[in-house]
């Protein structure tokens, strides 16, 4: 296989986890949040968004710490989500790495994984903005 078909391969592979992730998470919140009563769950699934509207801080920045958060978790689902709302809050792929500095070095070298991780979730919403324009 050449290079360029193996990372033509590559890429689809990346779109297709991205798709996936972004499909079982709205499936499985609507099995969850519709699916049952239970009132401590839906409480804290409006937490979680909450705390991520505008406050003290903007929302964009909140999620730019949400990704820093997740990174040290070392939780890659929260990973391309934050990703997700980071690129289209608008921050730059230096912002973006910076802040992934920051992950690393709170975090350790256990932490590297998860960093490559990151970084290939940029690149395919990168190419995907690039798709769309």
């Amino acid at each position: 296989m050449s290079s360029t078909s193996s990372s033509a391969s590559d890429a689809a592979a990346s779109e297709t986890r991205l798709d996936a992730f972004n499909a079982y998470r709205d499936q499985m919140n609507e099995r969850i949040l519709e699916g049952t009563d239970h009132l401590g769950i839906k409480r804290f699934f409006r937490l979680d968004d909450a705390a991520y509207d505008d406050g003290a801080l903007p929302g964009d920045t909140k999620e730019l710490l949400g990704l820093v958060a997740s990174t040290v978790l070392r939780c890659n689902d929260c990973i391309d989500y934050h990703l997700q709302q980071c690129v289209n809050a608008g921050w730059s792929d230096e912002e973006l790495l910076d802040a992934l500095n920051v992950a690393l070095v709170v975090g350790g070298s256990i932490v590297i994984p998860h960093l490559r991780h990151a970084v290939e979730t940029i690149d395919l919403l990168r190419s995907r903005e690039q798709a769309d324009s």
